[in-house]
């Protein structure tokens, strides 16, 4: 049995492409319905986010199991196979089973490092699993591909550095409060960075969100959003009172939050911090609010250049992340060669186990006591026996499956041990008689 991953992504496929491949959210059931009526193979599934549409499958027709995929993702959407085909990747066995740990760690999103991607192929392994579409292979694939991301962010700083401009302006406000758990959040405007801004502040403790704008309605609707508050942009003077944090990114052609107002209210504030993070264009807070006393302005050029630079960080900490990959993938792959012996394996326990019993049957029929402890004590020393005999066999066997030599190797096992119902020769007693 081998493991092949059919898919395109965000490199290899534009949106409009990658939306008609991709899986109806509502409606997992048909998909896995269809594929497993139209597929050959038994172990499947489809990851389908907004950046790649890819099929797993485990089979042992690789190329049968690649024309089928081809023809599934086809007919399930009404399209030529030649619409799609170029823009497709193949992977079989090793490859695949490292790509998908590379998208477990995020290391092959589009922003690398990103945490969304783990959560995504969860959900699909889960809807894979509810639709009885996995099996032993898939399945111990997938937990291993969740243990390899835990290893990645536990012992890289791949997903520890912001590489957007809002999660960045929320990293720096954690620098200068240490911890944003009741910090008063005020958005001045309501552009989307701020709004993504102020969803990271709030998942980071941030207790109140007040949002000013021109516009009345859309600051309630914004407000409501976080259950927070709205006001309009002329109670400015009193807001900056009480805010912490003031995200700003108005459409305004002019300095909306001047230096004056700022030092005005410094005195109400009992010089609390007061963080500003300024991602309008042209630019909303007068850049001389900086050189006031415990106030700290941050603008887009500041946030970008923090972004470079834990990009840079983050792909740095890549090179150990790929090599964790690697390492995961060479012990999965491993596992898998173990795969083969197991039959052979569990012969063996077999007609081990059948000799045991027959023996003791033989034994216990013939001895004189009727004591229940005495003819447990027989029976736990005769397995005692046969685990301890077949150690080394068995530890022989599971060796030889990551022999270049491998089938060799099992068949003269079997052979030794008569596994294969093969009639031996007789015993020098038997040619005696």
């Amino acid at each position: 049995m081998n493991i092949v991953l059919v898919g395109l992504n965000h490199r290899t496929a534009p949106v409009e492409l990658r939306e008609r491949l991709a899986m109806d959210a509502c409606a997992p059931e048909q998909a896995y319905h269809d594929i497993l009526n139209r597929t050959d193979f038994g172990e499947s599934i489809y990851l389908s986010t907004c950046n790649r549409v890819e099929i797993l499958a485990a089979t042992d027709d690789m190329d049968e199991a690649v024309t089928q995929i081809k023809s599934f993702l086809a007919s399930a959407r009404g399209l030529d196979v030649e619409t799609f085909e170029d823009a497709l990747y193949v992977m079989e066995t090793r490859e695949a089973v490292r790509h998908v740990f590379r998208v477990a760690s995020s290391l092959d999103s589009m922003v690398l490092g990103e945490p969304q991607i783990l959560g995504q192929l969860k959900a699909a392994f889960r809807e894979a699993v509810d639709n009885k579409a996995t099996g032993p292979i898939l399945n111990k694939l997938m937990h291993k591909s969740f243990s390899t991301a835990k290893r990645v962010r536990t012992e890289t700083g791949v997903a520890s550095h912001a590489v957007s401009i809002s999660f960045a302006a929320v990293e720096l406000a954690r620098k200068i409060f240490g911890d944003l758990a009741g910090r008063k959040v005020l958005l001045v405007g309501a552009g989307e960075m701020a709004e993504l801004a102020a969803e990271h502040l709030r998942a980071q403790g941030a207790s109140d969100i007040i949002v000013a704008n021109r516009t009345l309605e859309r600051a309630v609707e914004l407000a409501s959003r976080w259950r927070g508050r709205a006001a309009a942009l002329g109670e400015l003077p009193a807001l900056l009172v009480e805010a912490d944090v003031v995200v700003s990114s108005t459409g305004a052609p002019d300095v909306v939050i001047s230096a004056e107002a700022v030092r005005s209210v410094l005195r109400a504030r009992r010089h609390r911090p007061l963080f500003f993070v300024d991602i309008a264009v042209p630019r909303d807070v007068d850049p001389a609010v900086n050189r006031l006393d415990n106030v700290y302005l941050y603008d887009i050029d500041d946030l970008r250049s923090v972004v470079e630079e834990n990009r840079a960080a983050r792909e740095e900490e890549a090179v150990r992340a790929e090599r964790i990959v690697d390492e995961e993938t060479i012990k999965f792959l491993g596992w898998m060669e173990t795969l083969e012996v197991v039959p052979t394996i569990v012969a063996l326990k077999d007609k081990a186990e059948h000799i045991r019993r027959a023996e003791l049957s033989r034994t216990l029929s013939k001895l004189d006591s009727e004591d229940p402890d005495l003819r447990r004590s027989i029976e736990i020393l005769t397995e005692s026996l046969t685990h301890k005999l077949l150690h080394d066999p068995i530890m022989f066997v599971k060796n030889a499956g990551r022999r270049p030599k491998k089938d060799f190797y099992l068949d003269l096992t079997r052979r030794i041990f008569n596994l294969n119902g093969e009639a031996g020769p007789k015993s020098g007693t038997e040619e005696k008689e």
